[in-house]
């Protein structure tokens, strides 16, 4: 159901994220000539033919480091590789084949994944050829030549790439069932609350943070209905640096949500919400999900008469660019309110799927600019002609105006008001597409 991940692994040094860039269409890694720059698997998603992928650009493998830096991206690499689909395993033409490369490739058959070979910085084909071919000894079939920096042999590469990816990357929805992921930060009670939901210790719950390894899928049925949890996994193993703690989460994060229809943000009530949160939050946000917010550890908290309002405008500001989510406050640990949690992903379910008639949508239109007039620039004034709903998941609705430039994003804001005060989607994001036509 979700995007195919392709994880771009190799040595430092070897031009991953020049690579990751030129694909991704923008400067999105830090490139610089540096061994173990790229610290952090960054994540963009991609397109060629008729294919959508997000790609995971990894930290370089050192095979054997004890540098802790290293010895971390290489953990980090690890779960990229056991999170993508495919891997293209990046090698550099200029430094030739190197024993790094070949304990790399080991650790690459292991995972059983698709391998893509890609021999980098082969700028000039005629005179760097016979240097390709020396990585046909890597026993991963053909070595397919490309240069990053000089944007040759991409396409061939990407050809050669969308093979590997399963005929349900173009054809989207074939399990209907609720996919609900539970995300957030390691330790703050995901895997509890999926066992509290099935009643079993299905999923090992410990105090270290990051023992759920992979993703997990787990069918609960209730009233019915058969809903899959996807539980997020945290990290390998506790980290010393604790900033390489909120990089792990990032891409597990990424490929359970590409995977569901709404996204269960799990915050530890004792902790508060934090920026690692926003930035999970966001994940979510940005490929229009439904969102649920469950304050977990609820239980353990002093409380008065304002400590919930409290937590509430808390939670608002920092994901003020999400305020439609729902908010739950809940304890795994108890049981309080989870019952209510089934009942808020029904709710969100049904407005993540709500179509609206285009005459309704016309009515709320023309009363929402008679109530406020559209904003004008040197004495010309945005036109609002017609608005349509065009798609759901999240519901999508395309407006015809007069002219784009004038169709602020506070006015649009405004109009995405007054859809909501009508017919709620509570939970979910809805998304505006203008389109401009011009005056007869």
């Amino acid at each position: 159901m979700g995007k195919p991940i392709v994880a771009i692994v190799g040595r430092p040094n070897v031009g991953k994220s020049t690579l990751f860039n030129a694909l991704a269409g923008e400067r999105i890694s830090i490139v610089q000539d540096t061994p173990g720059v790229t610290r952090d698997r960054i994540y963009a998603d991609a397109t060629w033919l008729n294919y959508n992928f997000t790609m995971v650009d990894t930290g370089g493998i050192e095979p054997e480091s004890s540098d802790i830096i290293l010895k971390s991206m290489r953990e980090q690499a690890q779960i990229a590789i056991d999170t993508a689909d495919v891997i293209l395993f990046l090698t550099d033409v200029r430094q030739g084949l190197v024993d790094a490369d070949s304990k790399v490739a080991d650790m690459l058959r292991r995972s059983q994944k698709p391998i893509l070979l890609v021999v980098n910085k082969v700028d000039n084909f005629e005179k760097l050829m016979p240097a390709v071919y020396e990585f046909y000894n890597l026993g991963l079939g053909d070595p397919h030549p490309i240069s990053a920096a000089s944007m040759l042999g991409l396409g061939d590469m990407l050809d050669q790439l969308v093979q590997y990816f399963d005929e349900s990357a173009t054809n989207e929805e074939e399990d209907t069932r609720p996919r609900v992921a539970i995300i957030g930060k390691p330790n703050v009670g995901k895997s509890s609350i999926i066992n509290k939901l099935l009643g079993e210790e299905r999923l090992i719950v410990s105090d270290i943070a990051g023992t759920t390894r992979d993703a997990v899928d787990t069918s609960v049925v209730r009233n019915g209905t058969e809903y899959i949890f996807i539980d997020t996994a945290g990290l390998r193993r506790k980290s010393k640096i604790k900033e390489e703690i909120e990089r792990f989460s990032i891409i597990r994060t990424v490929s359970a949500v590409e995977r569901c229809n709404i996204a269960v943000l799990v915050i530890d009530a004792a902790e508060g919400i934090t920026e690692q949160d926003a930035k999970i939050a966001g994940i979510a946000h940005e490929r229009g999900k439904g969102m649920i917010i469950a304050v977990n550890k609820w239980d353990m908290i002093e409380k008065d008469d304002k400590t919930i309002y409290k937590f509430t405008q808390d939670i608002r500001e920092k994901l003020s660019y999400m305020p439609y989510a729902e908010l739950l406050f809940i304890s795994a640990k108890t049981g309080q309110r989870l019952p209510k949690l089934f009942d808020l992903i029904d709710v969100v379910l049904e407005n993540h799927s709500l179509r609206i008639a285009t005459g309704v949508l016309n009515e709320i239109m023309a009363e929402a600019v008679a109530l406020n007039q559209p904003p004008s620039d040197k004495g010309k004034r945005l036109r609002l002609y017609y608005i349509t709903q065009v798609s759901v998941k999240p519901p999508t609705f395309v407006i015809f105006v007069n002219d784009k430039e004038l169709a602020h994003f506070s006015y649009m804001r405004y109009i995405e008001n007054k859809i909501r005060e009508a017919f709620g989607f509570k939970g979910t994001p809805i998304k505006f597409i203008i389109r401009e036509r011009k005056e007869k």
